[in-house]
């Protein structure tokens, strides 16, 4: 059997000297033809729309592959990744990826369009297969991701949630509406929605319990095609007192503080009753020293009696002086 790739020459091919009966052998081409790449997958997560790939190995080359990508919408041609069509280069470039949402550079393809992809390696004059990806558009087959930026304020046996949607959408084409998943801890789940605004308030609520959550964002486009969401992270908070609550808590208080009051008053009384005497003597002045004795204890030498006549007040010893100016007949002689 002869190696693949040989045959038998035609008449009159090759020089005159070759024997006719000797096949031609013609070494094949390595890289007369470029694998195509693997694997291609389109990645639409929110605004998010990215095209990737796994990428062609060659052995014996020294140069890189290239890639190339070409789109196109329902009734149109295929056309060239450019910056010009879309904001974004996809073409003969090196990347194993083609992001249509480059920040900066492009918001991608618009999400109610139908779009079809394709791509193929390049090396040189070489060219794989081309490689189509199937339609896809965008609101029909995004994966819608949780709401983001979510902030929750206890209130009064209330949780008030705000938060934004997971990515912008044009309105005049699709909304969001949103659920919330809600129970106490260790309690049954119970959902409540839908809701269209981003600020949601879950009333009825126990005060002082502690309740768990998570919000789930559902993309609702021409009415009738709904894309559930991803679920936001679990958040627990803990319920403040309600209305009804704080008067309770002032009734209780108040009653408390005058039982408080009532108990502290009649304890002092029995107290005072039964221990009258012994309270009376802890309240009692002592007794102090005379200012007479004191100041001879100061100077011991001094005569007591000297000390104590020295000291005294002179106002023991001062009289009051009567005068009679004028007592006129009889009365006078009865004075007298």
């Amino acid at each position: 059997m002869w190696p693949q790739g040989c045959r038998f020459p035609t008449p009159g091919e090759g020089p005159a000297s070759h024997h006719p009966t000797l096949p031609v052998c013609l070494s094949p081409d390595p890289l007369s033809q470029l694998p195509a790449p693997r694997h291609p997958r389109m990645r639409l997560h929110n605004a998010e729309q990215v095209l990737s790939w796994q990428p062609v190995v060659l052995n014996g080359s020294a140069r890189p592959v290239l890639y190339r990508v070409q789109f196109r919408y329902t009734a149109s041609n295929w056309s060239e990744v450019t910056p010009e069509s879309t904001g974004v280069n996809c073409t003969q470039i090196t990347a194993t990826e083609c992001d249509f949402t480059a920040p900066g550079l492009s918001k991608g393809f618009r999400m109610d369009f139908n779009v079809a992809l394709r791509l193929r390696a390049e090396l040189g004059d070489l060219h794989s297969a081309w490689v189509t990806m199937p339609w896809f558009q965008h609101y029909l087959n995004v994966t819608v991701g949780p709401p983001k930026n979510i902030r929750l304020t206890p209130g009064g046996g209330s949780l008030i949630i705000s938060f934004s949607p997971p990515f912008d959408v044009d309105s005049a084409d699709a909304s969001f509406c949103y659920y919330v998943h809600y129970w106490e801890k260790a309690g049954t789940q119970q959902v409540k929605g839908p809701f269209k605004s981003n600020l949601i308030l879950l009333n009825d609520l126990k005060p002082f319990r502690v309740y768990c959550l998570r919000v789930e964002a559902r993309l609702l486009w021409k009415e009738n095609i709904r894309r559930r969401g991803q679920f936001s992270n679990i958040s627990c908070y803990e319920t403040t007192a309600d209305d009804s609550t704080k008067l309770q808590q002032i009734i209780l208080i108040s009653v408390g503080t005058f039982s408080l009051l009532l108990v502290l008053a009649g304890a002092c009384f029995f107290l005072v009753l039964k221990y009258g005497g012994l309270i009376k003597y802890w309240f009692h002045a002592p007794p102090s020293i005379p200012a007479q004795i004191e100041e001879y204890l100061k100077d011991p030498a001094e005569p007591i009696l000297e000390a104590l006549d020295k000291n005294s007040s002179p106002k023991d010893d001062a009289w009051d002086s009567v005068s009679i100016i004028s007592v006129p007949g009889k009365e006078r002689e009865d004075v007298l």
